[in-house]
């Protein structure tokens, strides 16, 4: 594995020239998806600025171009009129001011009528490396351009130097414009803070401190933090760093929520409980990302990055890394958030399988269970003799399903645990289960609980085992994403 400078990381990319033989050599990879968003080339992380603007969304994500490896970071771009078929469109925000001279960090986006608002962390360094973050702002014109305005202010001096991935909200009761921002205090624990204005653009003022009753001590960061409406309910959303979750064996990055109420005077977020919940039970989700539904506010689009900070994966090795989830619909149900696939995924439905006349497998498919009752056993990309795969047990005895995937002949990050327990009160009914080339996305009950992970099957693991008294329905999907080399 190739160790990685300082000055290598954070090259400069001058020209689409100096990547275009890395995006083809990779562009061959067995691992590439087929429906999922991708690096055209290197590392891929945080998704950013997802929005609806003019028939189109619009989804960027932080992007190092050298290789699987955290360095300058860009702001990629790429757009759909679905949410299911996506077009690259190159590099959107480049990392070449004074402010954000290390990088481009993550963000959110505000439509207006002729262009999309990027608000993202300027990541400044001075030569002895101290870190300076500036909320800087983009205007993507509708034209495709992108115009960097003046930041809008600089790193605030009662919070360590961990300040970043601005989400913009507006609040039409008061004609507010607020920026929720990831912070660290100077005791080392995570929070929000809050800026406000009566502009976009500029005149913002420092609000205060969010404060949330019973999570004053919840980890040491809290990163890409967002406060969206969903069914009549306010939804903390924000990623805790540093610290353990029953469940989540030794990770230390977690994915999720509170359900509760905002109350934008008081700068006080009141929880329902006092439970963090989890976004997504399985092994690769981080940094949410929200979109409001252009045509029910009860509604949101979510996408997350499928993998984790300070994680590595099998293909590494082969100079790129990253993929973000399939964008998924939330609503709350019996006080909990839920994620459904979009109705719109059904397009991508090809030739069905006859499981009665094969056990293969497809790389790229979709697979719908439903269960009659009872326990059940099902074996993803096994080999032939029925051994190893990705395990998804139910036991109807203790209503739990886990999902096992230590397994799988590639094992990885394997120190946070390679099982995820979920408990089901109501029982098992149904899964809907969407594997490409290196992932699989479980959604479980209609959207109780869904598991996102990479896996990287070899050549040997092909075969689908089954065991319980359900119905099984399986579709090969179509392909989604162009992998097209699109950089400048």
């Amino acid at each position: 594995m190739k160790t990685w400078t300082k000055e290598e990381r954070y090259r400069v990319l001058k020209s689409a020239e100096e990547v275009r033989d890395l995006h083809e050599r990779i562009s061959q990879s067995d691992y590439r998806q087929q429906y999922h968003i991708q690096p055209v080339t290197g590392l891929l992380n945080d998704p950013n600025g997802f929005v609806y603007h003019d028939g189109v969304w619009h989804l960027f994500y932080q992007w190092c171009p050298w290789g699987a490896v955290h360095g300058l970071k860009y702001w990629y771009h790429t757009v759909s009129k679905d949410l299911v078929t996506w077009k690259n469109m190159g590099v959107c925000i480049r990392p070449d001011t004074e402010y954000d001279n290390k990088g481009a960090y993550s963000g959110s986006a505000l439509p207006t009528a002729d262009a999309v608002r990027l608000y993202y962390t300027g990541n400044h360094r001075d030569e002895d490396w101290t870190r300076r973050p500036y909320t800087c702002v983009v205007n993507l014109k509708d034209d495709g351009t992108a115009e960097k305005l003046p930041p809008l202010f600089g790193p605030n001096p009662d919070y360590t130097e961990h300040q970043r991935d601005p989400k913009i909200i507006y609040n039409e009761e008061n004609g507010t414009y607020y920026l929720v921002i990831g912070a660290q205090t100077k005791e080392k624990k995570g929070c929000v803070i809050i800026y406000r204005s009566d502009s976009p653009t500029k005149d913002w003022t420092f609000a205060g401190q969010l404060k949330v009753p019973g999570f004053e001590d919840f980890g040491d960061m809290w990163e890409c933090p967002s406060i969206e409406t969903i069914s009549g309910y306010d939804v903390l959303i924000f990623c805790p760093q540093h610290l353990k979750l029953p469940g989540r064996g030794e990770s230390v990055h977690h994915n999720g929520y509170l359900l509760g109420h905002m109350d934008w005077d008081t700068l006080t977020f009141t929880p329902d409980n006092t439970r963090f919940h989890v976004l997504d039970f399985g092994f690769d989700s981080y940094a949410a990302e929200c979109a409001a539904n252009p045509n029910d506010r009860n509604k949101a689009t979510l996408v997350a990055w499928m993998g984790l900070p300070d994680a590595s994966y099998p293909t590494d090795e082969e100079d790129w890394s990253g993929c973000l989830t399939l964008p998924r619909e939330l609503r709350v149900r019996d006080r909990r958030l839920i994620q459904q696939p979009l109705d719109v995924l059904r397009a991508l439905r090809g030739m069905k399988i006859d499981l009665e006349a094969t056990d293969l497998l497809p790389r790229v498919c979709e697979l719908e269970l439903i269960s009659r009752g009872g326990d059940l056993n099902l074996k993803l990309f096994a080999k032939a003799d029925g051994s190893g795969g990705l395990r998804i047990d139910y036991d109807d005895t203790e209503k739990t399903v886990t999902v096992d995937r230590s397994q799988m002949v590639r094992r990885f990050n394997t120190e946070q645990g390679e099982a995820r327990v979920r408990p089901l009160p109501k029982g098992l009914f149904h899964l809907r289960i969407f594997i490409d080339r290196s992932s699989i996305e479980i959604f479980v009950n209609d959207g109780d609980a869904v598991f996102s992970s990479r896996i990287f099957p070899t050549a040997g693991e092909k075969r689908l085992f089954a065991h319980g008294d359900a119905s099984i329905h399986l579709w090969e999907l179509e392909r989604a994403v162009v992998d097209d080399f699109a950089v400048e």
